[in-house]
């Protein structure tokens, strides 16, 4: 089997930015699971952004370099749509992730003591996910491997569709006031927007190996 590398050239520079952007997309989860720990806990609320807005703003970066790079390169190791589509896609990621916060941030105390455990188990597993596949695109096209991680994306974005539903059962037929209905039920759909995201790259990357298998 012939590898995308040795076909269209040995550039590594956009799988190191493809793989900086998942990290950073990666990282943008870890930091809403420790917050979502946090609040569960009743440890304190959160002060600021931060680091959530610095995941987000870092991979607009490496977004931006990457399409800088695109305009300059004549050769390069994927189609210059897959690679933007792809670079696009997992900016999504951490703006969404931001989102969230700043969500959590409006009125954090309406969260203490209520538990996000699910929620955090898919959310880590989708963006560790994500990030796996952009690493194995460097290795060159692995169906079989590519379509298992896919495979266990779509199954991640299920499990949090359903357990969606069982969150909003809850909601509307719990003793919630109607403050506490809205606030919730937009970060319920935040989260679950966050792991469609997550699936919504896995797609591309797979379609981007089964184009060069």
């Amino acid at each position: 089997m012939i590898s995308i590398r040795k076909f269209l050239g040995h550039d590594e520079k956009f799988y190191d930015l493809l793989e900086a952007s998942a990290q950073q997309a990666d990282s943008s989860v870890h930091h809403l699971v420790d917050l979502l720990v946090q609040l569960e806990s009743g440890s304190g609320s959160p002060q600021s952004l931060d680091s959530f807005a610095h995941s987000r703003r870092e991979d607009k970066r490496i977004t931006q370099e990457l399409t800088e790079a695109l305009s300059k390169t004549f050769v390069t190791p994927l189609e210059r749509e897959d690679i933007q589509a792809l670079a696009s896609s997992l900016y999504k990621i951490p703006k969404t992730v931001e989102k969230i916060g700043e969500r959590i941030l409006i009125s954090p105390e309406d969260l203490h003591g209520r538990s996000f455990r699910k929620q955090v188990e898919l959310l880590d597993q989708a963006a560790e996910t994500v990030l796996a596949m952009v690493k194995q695109l460097r290795k060159g096209p692995n169906i079989g491997k590519t379509r298992e991680m896919n495979t266990r994306l779509q199954a991640i974005e299920g499990d949090a569709d359903k357990l969606e539903l069982e969150v909003l059962h809850d909601l509307f037929h719990g003793d919630y006031n109607a403050k506490h209905i809205i606030f919730l039920r937009d970060l319920y759909d935040l989260l679950e927007k966050v792991i469609d995201r997550c699936r919504d790259a896995g797609n591309i990357i797979l379609q981007v190996v089964l184009k060069y298998s």
